[in-house]
């Protein structure tokens, strides 16, 4: 297991394996040193671990929980291209979009999960540039999509 994925699983979660697109794309692209995932949802086991609208069926401690999620399985895309968590230079910028009802203005907070597990896992190098928007719908009802760009060491690069 990599210094990363110990990191993970010390703070008691699993890297699991990347979710199947539900459309036409692919989870996570690298181009040069950088990898830019594709919207990831908090799926666990092939299901949404909570569906619903923030500041409606959804309240923040179970967004925060589920940007979480959705962060994980950024990761999971990520590794799939790169091999090695542990060849992540930086976590460069995240955009987390929250499914919020009309009068919902806590997307920060939501997002707060996402971007705290990544200085969790990462520490420094966990720390990112951010958007935390709140939009009228999600696929399948999921209450937050998280995308990722990280900058990654190149091991072909000449040092």
């Amino acid at each position: 297991m990599t210094r990363i994925e110990t990191q993970i699983s010390e703070i008691g979660l699993t890297l699991p394996e990347v979710a199947a697109p539900a459309g036409a794309y692919v989870p996570a692209l690298e181009v040069g040193d950088l990898v830019y995932t594709s919207g990831q949802l908090p799926i666990v086991d092939g299901e949404l671990a909570v569906t619903g609208t923030l500041g409606a069926e959804v309240d923040v401690a179970k967004g925060y929980d589920a940007a979480r999620i959705a962060a994980l399985n950024a990761l999971a895309a990520i590794k799939s291209v790169i091999g090695d968590l542990d060849n992540i230079e930086q976590v460069v910028k995240m955009t987390g979009f929250v499914n919020s009802a009309p009068d919902f203005t806590d997307h920060p907070k939501v997002i707060n999960g996402a971007s705290e597990f990544l200085h969790e896992v990462f520490g420094q190098r966990g720390a990112h540039a951010r958007s935390a928007v709140g939009v009228a719908a999600l696929p399948m009802n999921t209450p937050v999509e998280i995308e990722l760009i990280v900058k990654v060491r190149r091991l072909d690069a000449v040092v």
